[in-house]
C-alpha cells in the first residue's frame, strides 16, 4: 500500500519527537546517577551483621515480619535507646544490628509468636571526627568513607590566615585509650611530599590546626 507524504511526515515527526524525549530522559538518568556524593553519608549496614557498632544519631530501619505496626525507621536518641510498639525502650548504642535484632526479638516475644526482626543501619550518623584550631569552620563533621585529613581541611572551609600549616596533627585514641598524635605536614602533602602523613580517618579523631 502507497503512504501519502503527509502521513509519512505526520508519522516521521512523531517518532522524532519520541526519540529526542528519551534521549532527554536518558540523558536526565545519566546526570542523576554520575552526580557528585552528598556530605551526607548514605552507606548502609546489612542486617546480621557482627561488626558494625550502632551509636548515637545512627537511623535504623526495623522491619518485624507481617507486623507492619511495629516495623518502623527509628533515630537512635541522645541516650542510646529506640522505641518500639510492645519493646517499649530499647538500648541500641554499643550493639551490633544482629544483637539489636535478638534484644528486641526477646521483647516481643509476649506478644507474637516467634517474631522475625530484622535490623538494619539505614544512615550511619554516629561516626564523626573532629577539627579544631585555626580553620575557618572548627566543629565535628560526619565521617564519610575514605575520607581523609586533606578532606576534612577542605569541609572546614580551610585555613585562616595564621595557620601553621606545617604543624598540624591528628589525634586519635587506641583500643586500649591511649591517644597518639599523628603529624601533618600541610605544605609537604600538596607538594608530593610525604603522602602518607594524608592518613584516612577513623571515628573519633581530632584535627588540630595549631
Amino acid at each position: 500500500m502507497k503512504i501519502s507524504p503527509r502521513y509519512s511526515r505526520r508519522t516521521q515527526g512523531t517518532v522524532g519527537v519520541l526519540f529526542m524525549a528519551l534521549m532527554l530522559a536518558g540523558t536526565g538518568v545519566w546526570a542523576q546517577t554520575n552526580s557528585p556524593m552528598s556530605d551526607a553519608p548514605t552507606a548502609t549496614v546489612k542486617a546480621h551483621d557482627d561488626s558494625y557498632i550502632v551509636g548515637v544519631d545512627d537511623v535504623l530501619a526495623i522491619s518485624v515480619w507481617k507486623e507492619p505496626d511495629i516495623s518502623r525507621t527509628v533515630p537512635v536518641r541522645s541516650d542510646g535507646k529506640i522505641s518500639l510498639p510492645l519493646a517499649g525502650e530499647v538500648q541500641a548504642s554499643g550493639e551490633t544490628p544482629r544483637q539489636l535484632e535478638q534484644q528486641i526479638s526477646s521483647k516481643l516475644q509476649s506478644y507474637i509468636s516467634e517474631p522475625e526482626v530484622t535490623v538494619i543501619v539505614q544512615e550511619i550518623r554516629s561516626q564523626k571526627f573532629n577539627i579544631l584550631g585555626q580553620v575557618s569552620k572548627p566543629g565535628s563533621y560526619l565521617l564519610t568513607n575514605s575520607a581523609t585529613v586533606l578532606d576534612a581541611i577542605a569541609l572546614a572551609g580551610g585555613f585562616r590566615d595564621f595557620a601553621k600549616q606545617k604543624s598540624i596533627y591528628v589525634l586519635r585514641k587506641g583500643q586500649n585509650g591511649e591517644e597518639s598524635r599523628i603529624p601533618f605536614n600541610y605544605k609537604d602533602v600538596i607538594k608530593g611530599k610525604n603522602p602518607e602523613q594524608n592518613i584516612k580517618l577513623h571515628p573519633g579523631d581530632t584535627i588540630v590546626v595549631p
